[in-house]
Order: structure tokens, then C-alpha cells, then sequence
């Protein structure tokens, strides 16, 4: 393997780990994140909604 294909693997690698530590992050810390508001938001917009039925 001469430097021309190492540097080329090396690149490959470096945007591969990139990625994958992207989908991890965005798995592990931002979908729930965004999940929980969504939920939170609906359920108050929902309890709103019986209270202003009860009046």
C-alpha cells in the first residue's frame, strides 16, 4: 500500500467515524430529546383543552 491509498483509507476512516459518532449522538441525546418536548407539549395542550371544557 503506497501513501497515496494510505491517506485515501485514512480519509474513508476519518469521515466513517464522523458519521457514526453523529448517529450516536443524534440516537442517544437529540431524537429523545425532541420526543420528549413533542410528548410534553401535546399533553399540555391536551390538559388545556379538558379544563377549558370544564368551565
Amino acid at each position: 500500500m503506497d501513501l497515496s491509498q494510505f491517506s485515501g483509507f485514512l480519509v474513508f476512516l476519518t469521515i466513517f467515524t464522523m458519521g457514526f459518532w453523529l448517529m450516536i449522538f443524534l440516537i442517544t441525546f437529540i431524537i429523545p430529546y425532541w420526543l420528549i418536548g413533542y410528548f410534553r407539549e401535546s399533553w399540555k395542550y391536551r390538559k388545556e383543552g379538558k379544563a377549558e371544557r370544564k368551565k
